[in-house]
């Protein structure tokens, strides 16, 4: 089963791009829109802040949150781009992207950094989204060692593997390393349950005929 027939019902979720990028440019036009707001509105204190019951919104509205208009443009190519390529597969786009958010932001809420006495951080920005999209589309080709996905992971892994990579670690101040890591976890774990889903429809359709 390749990835465009991911995490489908079992006869597949039909849909291409020209259907799905309007879903795509408003997702995110909403979130340009917060931050607009939040030059007027102090919203960043609905940021993920971990173990924190004040936080646990956060793991829903941290994507639409951004520090400023560098961090937002830095997160909207990207975003663009994997939600895109998304939204060209058979994948349950909306529904991937909501597992990769929940899954990413619970696991960030439960282990990521707090700060300290003196400093309390509050997790934002959309890159644990785009961490988990990148690691979602490199683990099912790997999953499925079919050729389209692999074709659009070596995409993927030309653009954002390096980052990536770097992305998770700790090297550099004031970066939510620990939620892209989580993203990415998350996004790997979605693979997983989805390949997982897609194999077993297969298995189905071809025991009953269908």
């Amino acid at each position: 089963m390749a990835l465009n027939s991911l995490a489908g019902s079992p006869s597949g979720n039909q849909h291409h791009i020209g259907e799905e990028i309007k879903g795509v440019l408003m997702f995110v036009a909403v979130i340009w829109g917060v931050h607009l707001l939040d030059l007027f509105l102090p919203l960043e204190q609905w940021g993920l802040i971990p173990r924190s019951l004040a936080g646990v919104p956060g793991i829903a509205t941290m994507t639409f949150l951004h520090r400023d208009f560098g961090h937002l443009v830095s997160n909207t190519f990207p975003l663009i781009m994997l939600l895109t390529l998304l939204a060209g597969s058979r994948a349950n786009s909306w529904q991937t992207v909501a597992m990769i958010a929940g899954l990413g932001g619970l696991l960030l809420w439960l282990f990521g950094r707090n700060g300290d006495d003196n400093h309390v951080v509050a997790h934002i920005g959309a890159s644990l989204l785009v961490f988990g999209l990148v690691t979602f589309f490199l683990s099912a080709a790997w999953f499925e060692k079919r050729l389209v996905p692999t074709l659009i992971a070596t995409v993927v892994g030309f653009f954002y593997g390096w980052s990536t990579l770097t992305g998770v670690l700790p090297l550099t101040k004031g970066i939510s390393w620990d939620g892209h890591l989580c993203g990415a976890i998350a996004g790997v774990m979605v693979a997983w349950v989805q390949t997982g889903i897609s194999r077993s429809s297969d298995s189905q359709s071809e025991q009953f005929g269908a």
